[in-house]
């Protein structure tokens, strides 16, 4: 309990610039906490929602039906089921025009299905970036600050005749405490930074191999149907 009173005391004595730099790094840790917790929810339902369509998917159940199904709910599609959503309606578009071939008909899809994606990769990284600058930006901010606070310490030095330890002493570790909260703020940023983008490239190879599989899909219900 002492220890904490003793950090408190240093943080409200500290000079107005290292206080300016602690409240940035606090501020900045802060929002990357909330970005962490709602970041970890997104991935987790994201890949959950993926198994569950892909489990459909391939059950054998007939598109145009889940087709249907997923457009009834397409407010709340994402991930798999929008790369799908889209990709079929602009076939059964295509497929009714009924002058397009084959090959247009899928490479339509395909269109589709690629913008999809593009969007859904761009929900899935928002703010990854901010982590990322979070990470690598806090330890020199931190560092800003102790540089700053050592320097007042040994400023104030030159108007005392004899200088001991014990008059620096509190200004330096009012100091050091900005590059402690330098680190307690980059340290979890650069982890769930580098575990969020491993769980989006594994997100996004998936939506990518599902996009290749359902175009060889449509692909031959177009051909299919040119034979008739």
């Amino acid at each position: 309990m002492s220890n904490d009173l003793q950090v408190w005391q240093l943080v409200w004595h500290a000079s107005l610039m290292v206080k300016m730099v602690m409240l940035i790094l606090l501020a900045a840790s802060v929002a990357s906490w909330m970005i962490i917790f709602r970041k970890r929810q997104m991935l987790s339902a994201a890949e959950k929602g993926a198994n569950d369509f892909e489990e459909k998917f391939w059950s054998g159940t007939d598109l145009t039906k889940l087709h249907e199904k997923v457009s009834r709910d397409s407010a709340n599609n994402t991930g798999m089921e929008r790369v799908f959503e889209s990709g079929f309606r602009e076939f059964a578009r295509a497929r009714e025009q009924k002058r397009m071939t084959p090959g247009e008909m899928v490479e339509a899809a395909e269109r589709a299905m690629r913008i999809a994606l593009a969007r859904e990769t761009e929900r899935l990284e928002l703010h990854l970036s901010f982590l990322a600058t979070v990470g690598s930006t806090s330890p020199y901010i931190g560092l800003f600050g102790t540089v700053w606070g050592i320097m007042n310490s040994f400023h104030q030095l030159a108007s005392v005749n004899q200088a001991t330890i014990a008059m620096v002493a509190p200004g330096i570790s009012e100091a050091l405490v900005a590059t402690a909260m330098g680190l307690f703020a980059a340290i979890p940023a650069v982890i769930a930074y580098n575990r969020f983008s491993n769980q989006v490239e594994r997100l996004e190879s998936r939506y990518d191999n599902f996009t290749e599989e359902f175009s060889s899909i449509l692909a031959r219900q177009a051909h299919a149907l040119s034979d008739k």
